[in-house]
Protein backbone atom coordinates (compact mmCIF):
# COMPACT_ATOMS: atom_id res chain seq x y z
CA UNK A 1 0.00 0.00 0.00
CA UNK A 2 2.67 2.48 0.94
CA UNK A 3 4.43 1.41 -2.44
CA UNK A 4 1.53 2.54 -4.54
CA UNK A 5 1.00 5.10 -2.59
CA UNK A 6 4.53 6.26 -3.30
CA UNK A 7 4.79 5.57 -6.92
CA UNK A 8 1.16 8.11 -7.58
CA UNK A 9 3.14 10.74 -5.90
CA UNK A 10 6.40 10.18 -7.76
CA UNK A 11 3.88 10.21 -10.93
CA UNK A 12 1.83 13.30 -9.94
CA UNK A 13 5.46 15.30 -9.17
CA UNK A 14 6.94 14.14 -12.20
CA UNK A 15 3.91 15.05 -14.77
CA UNK A 16 3.49 18.47 -12.85
CA UNK A 17 7.58 18.72 -13.47
CA UNK A 18 7.22 18.18 -16.83
CA UNK A 19 4.39 20.65 -17.44
CA UNK A 20 6.35 24.03 -15.41
CA UNK A 21 9.24 22.70 -17.83
CA UNK A 22 6.81 23.00 -21.48
CA UNK A 23 4.92 26.30 -20.29
CA UNK A 24 8.51 27.88 -19.18
CA UNK A 25 10.09 27.54 -22.66
CA UNK A 26 6.72 28.83 -24.15
CA UNK A 27 7.40 32.01 -22.50
CA UNK A 28 10.55 33.90 -24.73
CA UNK A 29 12.21 36.49 -22.92
CA UNK A 30 11.79 39.61 -24.90
CA UNK A 31 15.40 41.06 -25.48
CA UNK A 32 16.12 44.61 -27.29
CA UNK A 33 16.89 44.17 -30.79
CA UNK A 34 20.25 46.79 -31.04
CA UNK A 35 22.05 44.55 -28.97
CA UNK A 36 21.90 42.01 -31.36
CA UNK A 37 24.93 39.74 -32.89
CA UNK A 38 25.24 39.05 -36.93
CA UNK A 39 24.05 36.59 -37.45
CA UNK A 40 21.10 36.45 -35.05
CA UNK A 41 19.23 39.03 -37.36
CA UNK A 42 18.71 39.72 -41.17
CA UNK A 43 18.88 43.45 -42.30
CA UNK A 44 17.40 44.84 -44.48
CA UNK A 45 13.93 42.68 -44.29
CA UNK A 46 14.21 40.72 -47.38
CA UNK A 47 10.58 40.88 -47.77
CA UNK A 48 10.37 44.19 -48.59
CA UNK A 49 12.05 46.41 -51.05
CA UNK A 50 14.31 49.22 -49.06
CA UNK A 51 15.79 50.79 -52.01
CA UNK A 52 14.87 54.18 -52.95
CA UNK A 53 14.27 54.04 -56.81
CA UNK A 54 15.12 57.20 -57.54
CA UNK A 55 17.97 58.07 -54.96
CA UNK A 56 19.49 54.69 -55.16
CA UNK A 57 19.86 54.40 -51.42
CA UNK A 58 18.13 53.13 -48.76
CA UNK A 59 14.19 55.08 -48.24
CA UNK A 60 14.62 57.98 -45.59
CA UNK A 61 18.29 58.54 -45.78
CA UNK A 62 18.88 61.85 -44.10
CA UNK A 63 21.98 63.80 -44.72
CA UNK A 64 25.10 63.34 -42.06
CA UNK A 65 26.09 65.72 -39.27
CA UNK A 66 29.47 65.75 -40.10
CA UNK A 67 30.13 64.89 -43.52
CA UNK A 68 26.65 65.53 -45.75
CA UNK A 69 26.88 62.19 -47.56
CA UNK A 70 27.67 59.75 -45.57
CA UNK A 71 24.29 59.81 -43.77
CA UNK A 72 21.50 57.20 -42.26
CA UNK A 73 18.69 55.47 -42.72
CA UNK A 74 16.18 53.63 -40.53
CA UNK A 75 15.43 50.48 -42.24
CA UNK A 76 13.17 47.39 -40.93
CA UNK A 77 14.82 43.99 -40.00
CA UNK A 78 13.80 40.56 -38.59
CA UNK A 79 15.42 38.92 -35.78
CA UNK A 80 16.13 35.39 -36.01
CA UNK A 81 13.55 32.59 -34.76
CA UNK A 82 12.61 32.08 -31.24
CA UNK A 83 13.72 36.57 -30.80
CA UNK A 84 11.54 38.45 -29.41
CA UNK A 85 11.61 41.71 -29.50
CA UNK A 86 11.22 44.28 -26.66
CA UNK A 87 10.34 47.76 -28.72
CA UNK A 88 8.04 45.85 -30.82
CA UNK A 89 6.93 42.67 -29.00
CA UNK A 90 7.41 41.07 -32.23
CA UNK A 91 10.51 39.70 -34.33
CA UNK A 92 10.20 43.06 -36.69
CA UNK A 93 12.51 45.75 -35.38
CA UNK A 94 14.35 48.80 -36.84
CA UNK A 95 17.57 49.95 -36.91
CA UNK A 96 20.07 52.66 -38.37
CA UNK A 97 22.01 51.98 -41.41
CA UNK A 98 25.04 53.68 -42.96
CA UNK A 99 24.02 55.17 -46.48
CA UNK A 100 24.97 57.61 -48.67
CA UNK A 101 23.07 60.96 -48.42
CA UNK A 102 22.26 61.86 -52.55
CA UNK A 103 20.51 65.20 -53.64
CA UNK A 104 19.51 64.50 -57.16
CA UNK A 105 23.20 64.70 -59.23
CA UNK A 106 24.00 61.56 -61.35
CA UNK A 107 27.88 60.40 -62.29
CA UNK A 108 26.86 59.59 -65.78
CA UNK A 109 25.33 62.40 -66.60
CA UNK A 110 28.26 64.79 -64.86
CA UNK A 111 30.88 62.79 -66.71
CA UNK A 112 29.05 62.74 -69.70
CA UNK A 113 28.81 66.54 -69.80
CA UNK A 114 32.45 66.23 -68.92
CA UNK A 115 33.96 64.44 -71.94
CA UNK A 116 31.23 65.92 -74.31
CA UNK A 117 31.04 69.71 -73.14
CA UNK A 118 33.79 69.54 -70.61
CA UNK A 119 35.62 72.48 -72.40
CA UNK A 120 32.68 74.99 -72.31
CA UNK A 121 32.45 74.14 -68.37
CA UNK A 122 28.96 72.60 -68.37
CA UNK A 123 30.45 69.49 -65.48
CA UNK A 124 30.83 72.17 -63.26
CA UNK A 125 27.84 74.38 -63.91
CA UNK A 126 26.09 70.91 -63.26
CA UNK A 127 27.94 70.11 -60.20
CA UNK A 128 27.56 73.61 -58.90
CA UNK A 129 30.99 75.47 -59.37
CA UNK A 130 30.14 78.05 -61.49
CA UNK A 131 33.31 79.75 -60.97
CA UNK A 132 35.72 76.94 -62.22
CA UNK A 133 33.03 76.30 -65.10
CA UNK A 134 32.95 79.91 -66.08
CA UNK A 135 36.96 79.55 -65.78
CA UNK A 136 36.80 76.64 -67.79
CA UNK A 137 34.21 78.54 -70.38
CA UNK A 138 36.82 81.42 -71.32
CA UNK A 139 39.70 79.51 -71.59
CA UNK A 140 38.33 76.36 -73.89
CA UNK A 141 38.57 74.00 -70.79
CA UNK A 142 42.08 75.56 -69.54
CA UNK A 143 42.98 74.57 -73.06
CA UNK A 144 42.06 71.20 -72.80
CA UNK A 145 44.03 70.00 -70.24
CA UNK A 146 41.52 70.72 -67.56
CA UNK A 147 38.95 68.81 -69.29
CA UNK A 148 41.24 66.20 -69.20
CA UNK A 149 41.76 66.68 -65.77
CA UNK A 150 38.30 66.92 -64.81
CA UNK A 151 37.22 63.42 -66.82
CA UNK A 152 39.48 61.64 -64.86
CA UNK A 153 38.53 63.41 -61.23
CA UNK A 154 34.43 62.41 -62.20
CA UNK A 155 35.30 59.43 -62.92
CA UNK A 156 37.24 58.94 -60.07
CA UNK A 157 34.58 60.12 -58.03
CA UNK A 158 37.09 62.91 -56.46
CA UNK A 159 34.56 66.05 -57.60
CA UNK A 160 31.52 65.77 -55.95
CA UNK A 161 28.76 68.10 -56.08
CA UNK A 162 29.40 71.24 -54.38
CA UNK A 163 26.71 70.83 -51.59
CA UNK A 164 28.29 67.68 -49.91
CA UNK A 165 26.34 64.73 -51.56
CA UNK A 166 26.70 62.28 -53.18
CA UNK A 167 26.03 60.94 -56.49
CA UNK A 168 23.35 58.98 -57.57
CA UNK A 169 25.49 55.47 -58.44
CA UNK A 170 23.21 52.34 -58.90
CA UNK A 171 22.86 50.41 -56.02
CA UNK A 172 25.17 47.57 -56.94
CA UNK A 173 27.28 50.38 -58.97
CA UNK A 174 30.93 51.56 -58.68
CA UNK A 175 30.81 53.54 -55.39
CA UNK A 176 34.50 55.04 -54.06
CA UNK A 177 34.60 54.96 -51.20
CA UNK A 178 36.79 58.26 -49.70
CA UNK A 179 39.34 57.28 -47.14
CA UNK A 180 39.73 61.09 -45.13
CA UNK A 181 42.06 61.55 -42.50
CA UNK A 182 41.76 64.40 -40.11
CA UNK A 183 43.17 65.92 -36.78
CA UNK A 184 41.19 63.46 -35.04
CA UNK A 185 42.75 60.43 -36.54
CA UNK A 186 45.38 58.61 -34.91
CA UNK A 187 48.18 56.71 -36.34
CA UNK A 188 49.17 53.49 -34.43
CA UNK A 189 52.97 53.27 -33.81
CA UNK A 190 54.29 50.54 -35.43
CA UNK A 191 57.85 48.47 -34.95
CA UNK A 192 59.87 49.81 -37.02
CA UNK A 193 59.26 53.55 -35.92
CA UNK A 194 62.40 54.96 -34.10
CA UNK A 195 61.87 57.56 -31.24
CA UNK A 196 62.88 60.84 -32.73
CA UNK A 197 63.34 64.09 -31.13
Amino acid sequence: MFKSYFIKISIVLFFSLVNASDEASDKIEAVDCNTLRLGQYICPDPSINPIDPETQQYRGCMKGEVIPSEGEAEVQCIAADGIICKESNSSIFKKKLPCKWTNGYSLEIALLLSVFLGMFGLDRFYLGYPGVGLAKLCTLGFMFIGQLLDIILIAAQVVGPSDGSAYIVPYYGAVVAVVRSDNETYLLPQADWHNIT
